[in-house]
């Protein structure tokens, strides 16, 4: 008897007639067969209930044979229950060891397939032509590759835990390293902010100085004046009542009011000038402004005919006074101005102008609507949707607006800057020279898309440079 043989005979004898499968707790009947002590008990209880199967009390029919035997009658098998532990244990009793088409043992595989097969199997017409091996062969092959493979694994799995174990390094020096970067950062403004307080207390308490002092200039010369008007109300009051007196009262002691006003020591203090020379300074804030500086170009189809504009660089024209560009809707022919190509209609922008100008130039600086009128002189009010400063006479700048009272510098900035806050509804000019400011429009909302706005006031007022554009009157 072969092998498979051996094993399926084995097989068969552990198992109960009953469940099929191996036994559990295995009893004898008196007629010699073996099975479950429950499966037996079961069928005992299923006896039980049909009538006239039991031919004596107390016996049943065996399952395998049908021979009656005493119900008490069971004995345990203690060998079988050893032979069925060891049916479950073997290896080689697994049916995945078995062909499940021949039910053969799977001694041989197949390379091709990569597949165990049986010897039936090696003779079919699918297996004949496929290399194969005995399958202890294989498994030492596969085992010597297994091997190396694990070795490979086993290096990657030190090189990922070395490379796992730098990453957690990086990751604590990252971490204190961006730890120390916030804390220089929280150090270094706590530093900007205590500057700027200071700096703010210091202004504050110049521009206190200064007020007070001119205050107290104001209400000496209120004292003095009011001392003074005082004193000729009692004059006139004295000379109104001798007025009304008869000829012969008016004539007696006339000589001392008279005296008294000719004695009279008038004074009218000069006018107390009220320029601020405490200017609005902000350390560095020209330079948190350039970070949202655009590139504002300005528009040479929109340009006076006679405001000419050249890129600085090359020194190569953008525009000239030629027949035809009069008539265009978009070009300026009432003031020598021009706008900008950028229209903006949301969001913070600033640039920068420069400026080489006369003593007695006239310009104006700021923004517009994109729909002001273009061939009409209107007053560059934000009423008439310009929002602009102007140099009038080389040293006043007068914010355009109609109420407004001019404020003098003491010289005109060379570059000035101009910061345009869409949605807070301000426009603010500065002077780039110094970081002073200026001056600040503010209002609700814009009622439309603005442009950069530039206008230049006569011929030999000098140029005014735009990015890489410069703009000059011709004469």
């Amino acid at each position: 008897m072969d092998a498979v043989e051996l094993t399926r005979k084995l097989q068969e004898e552990a198992t109960c007639s009953i469940c099929l499968d191996y036994f559990t707790d295995p009893v004898m009947t008196a007629c010699g067969h073996n099975f479950c002590r429950e499966c037996i008990q079961m069928s005992w209880d299923k006896g039980r209930g049909k009538k006239g199967r039991r031919k004596r009390r107390g016996s049943f029919p065996c399952p395998e044979c049908r021979e009656v035997s005493p119900q008490r009658n069971l004995r345990p098998n203690r060998l079988l229950t050893k032979v069925a532990e060891m049916a479950r244990q073997h290896p080689s009793l697994q049916e995945k060891d078995l062909c499940k088409v021949h039910q053969e043992l799977l001694k041989l595989f197949c390379q091709e397939d990569q597949s165990p097969i049986c010897v039936v199997c090696r003779e079919s017409r699918e297996h004949r032509l496929h290399t194969v091996l005995p399958i202890d062969e294989a498994v030492q092959d596969y085992k010597v590759k297994l091997e190396e493979n694990m070795e490979y694994l086993r290096e990657e799995m030190m090189k990922t835990a070395e490379v796992l174990a730098r990453d957690n390094r990086t990751l604590k020096e990252w971490q204190e390293i961006v730890k120390n970067r916030r804390d220089r950062i929280e150090m270094e403004f706590e530093k900007v902010c205590l500057f700027l307080a200071e700096e703010e207390h210091r202004l504050l308490q110049a521009l206190k100085k200064e007020e007070d002092a001119t205050v107290m200039k104001l209400r000496e010369n209120k004292v003095l004046l009011d001392q003074q008007n005082c004193s000729l109300e009692m004059l006139l009051l004295e000379l109104e009542e001798k007025r009304e007196h008869s000829a012969l009262q008016m004539l007696q002691d006339m000589n001392h009011p008279l005296d008294r006003i000719k004695n009279l020591n008038i004074q009218y203090p000069e006018a107390i000038p009220t320029n601020l020379t405490t200017v609005c300074r902000v350390p560095g804030q020209i330079e948190v402004l350039k970070c949202f500086q655009v590139d504002v170009v300005p528009d040479a189809a929109t340009a006076y005919p006679y405001l000419l504009l050249y890129e600085s660089q090359e020194r190569r024209y953008l525009n000239f006074p030629v027949d035809g560009t009069i008539c265009s809707k978009d070009r300026f022919l009432a003031y020598p101005c021009v706008v900008g190509q950028t229209t903006f209609s949301e969001g913070r922008h600033y640039w920068e102008v420069g400026m080489n100008l006369t003593g007695d130039a006239l310009w104006a600086l700021g923004v517009c609507r994109d729909n002001i009128s273009r061939k009409d002189r209107v007053p560059k009010s934000p009423e008439n949707g310009f929002w602009v400063v102007q140099l009038s006479k080389g040293d006043k700048y007068l914010p355009m607006l109609s109420a407004a009272t001019p404020f003098t510098l003491m010289e005109p900035p060379s570059h000035m800057g101009i910061f345009l806050d869409y949605e807070a509804g301000d426009v603010s000019f500065y002077n780039v020279n110094n970081g002073s400011h200026l001056h600040t429009y503010s209002q609700a909302t814009f009622s439309g898309p603005l442009q950069p706005f530039f206008c230049l006031g006569a011929p030999k007022s000098g140029q005014m440079v735009i990015s890489t554009v410069t703009a000059w009157v011709k004469g």
